[in-house]
C-alpha cells in the first residue's frame, strides 16, 4: 500500500512537471488505465501542454522518416534484382530501344512536312544518352552532324550557362556546341521539375536527316505490324 502511494504521489509529481503518460509508465511501473485514474484530476500548464504536442509531432516525424527510410531500402532492392534481369544488350536489341525511344519521344513527319529532321526532346539525361549512343552506335550518325539546343524557362535565365554545362557533360561534348532559347514561363503549372530537379530540356537534331526519319517510320511500322499482326 505504501508503494502504491509513493508510485501515485510521483507520478502526480511528473504529471505536474509536463511529463506525458509514455514517460511517466518508464517511471512509474503501473498499468496505463490506474495512471490514467490518478492523473485525470492534474491540469497542464499551456507551456506543459504545448511541450507534449511538440513531443508527439516530433514522435510522428521520426515514425514518418524510418517508414520513408523503409520504402527507400526496399525500393533499391526491387531495383537492384530488376537490375540484373538486364543483361547485355545486343546490337539489335540497342536497335528495337532507340527506334522504341524515337517513337515516343522524337519528332515525326507530318502529311504537311515531309521534310521534317530527326529531332529529339527530353529532360531525362539517361534518355539523351541512350539516344545519342544509339545515332552514332547503330544508325551511324557521325558526330558532326548532331547539333545540341537546350530550352529553358525564362525565370531560369540567369541558370543559363549551369544549365549548358550540365547537358554539355551529358551528351560528352563542349559547351559551346550547344544553343540555349528560351520558353515563356505559364502563370499556372502542372510541372513537376521547377525546383532543384529542373535542368531544362535538350534537343538533339540530326543535320539534313529527313531521309532517316522516314526510314524510323519505317521501322516503327515494322515494329508494330510484327507485334499486332
Amino acid at each position: 500500500m505504501i508503494q502504491k502511494i509513493k508510485e501515485k504521489e510521483l507520478a502526480l509529481s511528473l504529471r505536474r512537471q509536463g511529463f506525458s503518460y509514455s514517460e511517466i509508465l518508464k517511471r512509474v511501473p503501473v498499468s496505463k488505465s490506474t495512471l490514467s485514474l490518478w492523473l485525470r484530476s492534474v491540469g497542464l500548464s499551456k507551456k506543459q501542454k504545448q511541450r507534449l504536442t511538440d513531443k508527439k509531432l516530433s514522435s510522428i516525424r521520426r515514425g514518418w522518416a524510418k517508414w520513408q527510410q523503409q520504402r527507400l531500402d526496399a525500393t533499391e532492392k526491387i531495383k537492384k534484382l530488376a537490375r540484373n534481369d538486364v543483361k547485355k544488350i545486343s546490337r539489335r536489341e540497342l536497335w528495337l530501344l532507340g527506334v522504341a525511344l524515337y517513337w515516343a519521344e522524337g519528332t515525326k513527319q507530318k502529311e504537311h512536312n515531309t521534310g521534317q529532321g530527326v529531332s529529339f526532346n527530353n529532360s531525362d539525361p539517361a534518355m539523351i544518352i541512350v539516344f545519342l549512343k544509339w545515332l552514332m552506335d547503330i544508325v551511324e550518325i557521325k558526330d558532326d552532324d548532331i547539333g545540341f539546343e537546350v530550352y529553358i524557362h525564362e525565370s531560369r535565365k540567369n541558370d543559363t550557362e549551369k544549365f549548358i554545362n550540365y547537358w554539355a557533360h551529358v551528351a560528352g561534348i563542349e559547351a559551346n556546341r550547344i544553343k540555349a532559347y528560351f520558353k515563356k514561363n505559364k502563370i499556372k503549372t502542372n510541372r513537376k521539375n521547377i525546383g532543384e530537379n529542373y535542368k531544362g530540356l535538350l534537343r538533339v537534331k540530326v543535320k539534313r536527316s529527313s531521309v532517316l526519319n522516314r526510314r524510323i517510320s519505317g521501322w516503327v511500322e515494322g515494329i508494330f505490324d510484327n507485334i499486332a499482326g
